[in-house]
């Protein structure tokens, strides 16, 4: 019998970081060829069967598909510059904001290279288990992204956001800003109960609960947003919400808890009222006030 199985597609990836490390293994495992690259080399001991390039000019040459996963922008550069890149397909996993996705997809195309960022939506314990629902966020060349979004699949889920090689990375600071809003909100919660005899591990599951149970208010901000209708469907006024911010403060002074987490909202909050007529509107008009003037010329 012939063998029809499909070959799986080679990969350079550049970074033995965590991250690194668990992208590499993810394709392994998988059957990929992975040419791998690493300023310790020592860090691919645990990576059999991958092979070690001892420079990155070497790891690029290797293959087509090219995965940097890397400290930041510079060491990108740092670690591109004295490569061949003509004809390559470059898939930067590295964080970055996205004028610098935008500027490294630019100096990647005046290289002959089409350019695919990244944002990893995970930890590295989730690469490698789809049950784990992580996901990387990309955006930039779509025939790239089309031709690898099978190899780009194995990892983790993929999600492609657009040809603008920065809304990947926007979509993953606007995603983890939320992540720490919430975070910020879970700890001024526990800070409140910190000094009672409340088990915190009996309080979890409530905070959690609410959390999910509050979730679903994005879709009518985005919708909010969308149409500009800030009193579309409405519950709790502007007016309203304000008008309870005091006892917030108040059972924070009374527990002799810092409201440091809570007051910059509360201030826009209190910000927009004085300025609107009415106060009918809904918590999607402090948005608005976060957005900073165009400088003028």
């Amino acid at each position: 019998m012939t063998d029809t199985t499909p070959e799986k597609t080679p990969v350079t990836l550049l970074g033995l970081g965590t991250m690194g490390t668990a992208l590499a293994r993810a394709w392994l495992t998988a059957g990929h060829p992975v040419t791998v690259w690493n300023r310790t080399p020592s860090r691919a001991a645990t990576l059999a069967g991958a092979r070690v390039a001892k420079t990155p000019a070497e790891a690029v040459s290797a293959n087509a598909l090219i995965v940097a996963c890397l400290l930041d922008d510079t060491s990108v550069e740092e670690v591109l510059t004295d490569t061949v890149l003509t004809g390559k397909d470059v898939v930067n996993l590295t964080t970055t904001t996205p004028a610098q996705a935008r500027t490294r997809a630019k100096w990647a195309h005046e290289r002959g290279a089409r350019y695919l960022d990244g944002g990893i939506m995970a930890v590295p314990p989730m690469i490698g288990a789809p049950e784990s629902g992580g996901y990387v966020l990309y955006s930039g060349s779509g025939p790239l992204f089309e031709q690898h979004r099978a190899t780009l699949a194995v990892p983790a889920g993929t999600r492609y956001v657009g040809e603008d090689p920065g809304h990947a990375a926007l979509h993953d600071v606007a995603l983890l800003s939320a992540m720490y809003g919430m975070f910020a909100g879970a700890a001024h919660a526990f800070a409140l109960l910190r000094k009672e005899d409340i088990d915190p591990t009996t309080f979890a599951p409530l905070l959690a609960d609410w959390l999910t149970a509050m979730a679903p208010a994005v879709h009518q901000t985005a919708d909010q947003l969308r149409t500009g209708d800030y009193t579309k469907g409405v519950v709790s006024t502007l007016a309203m919400q304000v008008a309870g911010t005091p006892t917030f403060l108040a059972t924070a002074r009374d527990q002799g808890v810092s409201p440091e987490l809570l007051t910059p909202y509360f201030t826009l909050m209190h910000r927009r009222l004085t300025e609107a007529t009415g106060g009918d509107e809904d918590l999607t008009v402090v948005i608005d006030l976060l957005l900073r003037p165009e400088p003028t010329a």
